[in-house]
């Protein structure tokens, strides 16, 4: 995957809405691949809504992709708002629960299901999963093996690229049911029909009506507590000039054009503390380091922020808000989002109709 700042805009501009609205389900769907950008803040929903509805499209022919840029913000609100209150049952307790843990067959890829452990084997290698296949992972992690949502959430968000705790965390509850009124289920024909495969006989080739009574297949009831660890990079002794600000940037700001034309010092800090908490693979620590290089005379430091202030005796330091820069002290930028509305986020749809009523459409 492309780190160049340059390439990443062309895929911007290479953009078909109109396809992704047709197709987006199936796993050749015309997906933009451009959510481990929005992930890393090298690129903002902002950006790509604003290039598409310059392009003069009929709004309904492109309702679907612009939903889906927005669902990203609404989750980003629901964090900045509930703060650690997403990784606990948001709304209701998410009920049949057997385990805290994971099936070994979802790690290990040997479910039975040849759609999901093809897609588990390339999110290994690749660092992608397409969004249809991480609802059936979680669907088979939370209603069918029946784990709590958590520890497996934290399995798939250390191997994506795209890796955004808030989004990650609030989808798998709205799988479970725990941040919406029901459980997502998936049969073997809605497998088939989006993954292009034709299994037959598995434990999901099943109505839909049977979901409810169904026990932990037998291939997924031995379960795993993982042990995901971070392995961050060495930091060299930092150069800062303390007659300029210093801009902070992190795992979810990568952006090469924040106060690009202002003399500042530039520094990735990566704090052990938060990847503890939200740990990520080598893969996705590679991808975040080699976006970092879009950031002219950027410097890494592996530490806390209280230790990067007091060791270079910072005086001003500024910084895009998150809901992980929660101890950042200084002057805190706003993040760019595509609507103004920032309100009605009791549910998606209410969001998003407050949202688009100020669209000319």
């Amino acid at each position: 995957m492309t780190t160049d700042y340059n390439e990443i805009l062309k895929k911007i501009h290479f953009l078909d809405p109109v396809k992704y609205s047709k197709n987006r389900n199936f796993i050749d769907g015309s997906v933009s691949k451009l959510s481990p950008y929005i992930s890393r803040g090298v690129i903002s929903t902002k950006i790509i809504f604003d290039h598409l509805m310059k392009k003069n499209y009929k709004f309904f022919k492109i309702e679907k992709f612009i939903q889906e840029l927005c669902w990203r913000d609404y989750w980003q609100l629901v964090w900045k708002e509930k703060k650690d209150l997403i990784n606990y049952d948001l709304k209701h307790k998410q009920i049949d629960v057997s385990n805290y843990q994971i099936s070994s067959s979802i790690v290990n890829a040997e479910t039975s299901l040849d759609a999901i452990d093809d897609a588990i084997l390339n999110l290994y290698k690749t660092g992608y999963m397409h969004n249809h296949l991480r609802m059936y992972v979680a669907s088979l992690s939370c209603n069918i093996s029946k784990s709590h949502w958590n520890h497996p959430a934290k399995w798939l968000y250390y191997h994506l690229l795209d890796a955004d705790w808030g989004s990650n965390a609030l989808s798998w509850q709205w799988v479970c049911g725990s941040n919406s009124n029901k459980k997502y289920y998936a049969n073997q024909d809605n497998i088939n029909k989006y993954c292009y495969s034709n299994q037959k006989k598995t434990f999901l080739d099943i109505d839909y009506s049977d979901f409810q009574n169904l026990g932990i297949p037998p291939e997924l009831e031995k379960t795993v507590q993982l042990a995901l660890k971070t392995k961050l990079p060495e930091h060299k002794k930092l150069k800062i000039n303390n007659s300029y600000p210093t801009l902070l940037y992190n795992f979810y700001n990568l952006d090469p054009l924040w106060r690009k034309d202002e003399l500042s010092n530039k520094v990735l800090l990566l704090e052990p503390e938060i990847f503890e908490k939200h740990p990520i693979s080598q893969n996705s620590v590679d991808f975040m380091m080699q976006l970092s290089k879009n950031i002219k005379e950027i410097q890494v430091f592996v530490g806390s922020f209280n230790d990067l202030v007091e060791n270079y005796n910072l005086k001003t330091v500024v910084f895009k808000e998150h809901p992980l820069n929660f101890n950042y002290k200084g002057i805190q930028d706003e993040r760019d989002w595509m609507f103004e509305n920032k309100s009605n986020l009791n549910s998606f749809f209410s969001y998003w109709k407050k949202s688009i009523k100020h669209l000319k459409l």
